[in-house]
């Protein structure tokens, strides 16, 4: 068992030595295929450093628990991550905000486990770059979590010792279960202006316009989609990034900008994000995953709130999307 464990974005696998098979670990999390309670920090721990994904910190966590947050291994393995008890305190924090620093907590071991990955990544990367290790990059990784890095190193690869190519393969068995399949940009569908930012069914949580329940928010200037956190946020129309980052007030947020219609400006914002996917001055095409829903900035709880812009001036999206 293992002794601790990890975008959104395409991400190559490093190989290094030659003769190895490069792996494709790389990609957008299947969050359908995450515990939801789990979904949150299966994202942050992805998200820690570019190696290690949201993906492959889901399919170490089937392989080393079953997603059983109280499990121990026989060797005394703990928690969702299965972390010794020796290895814990290296990396394990109080991520969750109870006060304490428990392998038993999932937010606790998750994080811990994405910081233990980058760790062990950035360790293996310098090995490989000497010479003292061959393969890829994420297999040693993975290696390294299960037998440690001295066992990776005193091997120079993989150690054969029975149990750990045999962990490492059955974690790259469970990456497509994890990855979801990349899409084709698709279209506006006809009669609509946009095309919607969810492709779930999702219930309005608040309409555009009129006072919100709480006066201090004001006049709505969107429409807010009740959707838990990490689902997909795609573009509504093919546009360019004008903004992408935090904003006090809307959290993560990203600004498109669409072809004028009427004579007039069009543009889209997606507001309160979890992550994004894109960057100030790129160009996205419809349908394109941009971000994952979340519940940054002003935000009473995990929502989507989309706007549109007409001419510079706010406008119900309801018949834009097709809505109404």
């Amino acid at each position: 068992m293992a002794c601790l464990l990890g975008s959104f974005f395409l991400l190559p696998v490093i190989v290094f030595g030659g003769g190895e098979e490069e792996q494709a670990v790389s990609g957008e999390l299947n969050s359908g295929a995450v515990p939801a309670l789990y979904l949150q920090w299966v994202l942050k721990a992805g998200a820690m450093c570019d190696e290690i994904t949201a993906p492959l910190i889901a399919a170490q966590i089937e392989q080393e628990s079953g997603w059983n947050p109280n499990a121990v291994s026989p060797a005394g393995a703990q928690g969702l991550s299965q972390f010794m008890p020796g290895t814990w305190p290296s990396y394990g924090r109080d991520d969750d905000g109870n006060d304490e620093a428990d392998p038993f907590d999932a937010g606790d071991a998750i994080m811990a486990q994405g910081r233990y990955d980058c760790s062990h990544a950035d360790l293996m990367a310098g090995y490989l770059k000497k010479g003292l290790v061959r393969g890829s990059l994420i297999d040693l990784v993975l290696a390294s979590y299960n037998a440690g890095a001295g066992a990776v190193l005193s091997a120079g690869r993989v150690p054969d010792n029975g149990e750990t190519p045999n962990y490492v393969k059955a974690i790259n068995a469970l990456l497509a279960k994890y990855t979801k399949a990349l899409e084709e940009n698709g279209a506006v569908p006809a009669g609509q202006r946009l095309a919607a930012p969810l492709r779930e069914k999702v219930v309005i949580t608040s309409p555009y316009g009129g006072k919100r329940p709480s006066s201090a928010y004001g006049y709505h200037t969107g429409i807010d989609f009740g959707v838990g956190i990490g689902t997909s946020v795609h573009a509504a129309d093919a546009g360019t990034v004008t903004f992408a980052g935090w904003n006090s007030a809307y959290g993560n947020r990203i600004v498109l900008r669409h072809a004028q219609r009427g004579g007039k400006s069009v543009e889209t914002t997606y507001n309160h994000l979890f992550s994004l996917s894109v960057a100030k001055g790129d160009t996205v095409g419809v349908g394109q995953v941009i971000a994952a829903t979340g519940n940054t900035g002003n935000s009473t709880g995990p929502h989507l709130h989309f706007e549109v812009e007409y001419g510079g001036q706010f406008t119900d999206p309801a018949p834009w999307i097709g809505l109404n």
